[in-house]
């Protein structure tokens, strides 16, 4: 969060993308907000809001500025609607098209499959796509915190002792 808080004072309102590979591999990028084209297809997997703290719940939908909605393309999430992707940030080169490069830092998708009964809640709340975010459609606030400490809070770090 103090990360895409320090790029939102520089770029003013993010998004952020999932790649799906190429050039810069299978990365999340981040964008000033508009520079990158959500296409219909596209799903958004979550609206981060940088007004909140960690792990503190959102009572309304984050501010225009607050806001960072991130995306993902339609045949990606199909690959990866099973898991909980958990964005980070780490020391390291960032992509080359993302806002944090110069930074020193780069964000990273951590993932853990969902468990039968999330995966049951899942279907019962379809994703919003591109096109419906076009529409006005928004999703609804969510019902845990979005942000934690650490990665390993949300999602366990391969070879590292669960907390």
């Amino acid at each position: 969060m103090d990360l895409l808080r320090r790029l939102r004072g520089m770029h003013g309102a993010l998004m952020m993308h999932q790649s799906g590979g190429c050039c810069d591999g299978s990365s999340p990028m981040c964008y000033p907000l508009g520079e990158f084209v959500v296409g219909d297809r596209d799903v958004l997997l979550g609206v981060l809001d940088l007004a909140l703290d960690v792990g503190a719940m959102p009572s309304s939908a984050p501010a225009d500025a607050d806001a960072v909605p991130i995306w993902i393309s339609g045949s990606q999430f199909a690959t990866w609607k099973h898991t909980q992707l958990v964005l980070d940030a780490v020391q390291g080169r960032g992509g080359g098209f993302s806002l944090e490069t110069p930074e020193g830092k780069r964000f990273l998708t951590r993932g853990r499959v969902f468990e039968p009964g999330e995966l049951a809640a899942l279907e019962d709340a379809p994703p919003v796509t591109g096109a419906d975010w076009g529409a006005g459609a928004r999703p609804a606030l969510p019902t845990a915190p979005l942000v934690v400490a650490e990665a390993a809070d949300a999602c366990p770090v391969p070879g590292t002792p669960l907390r």
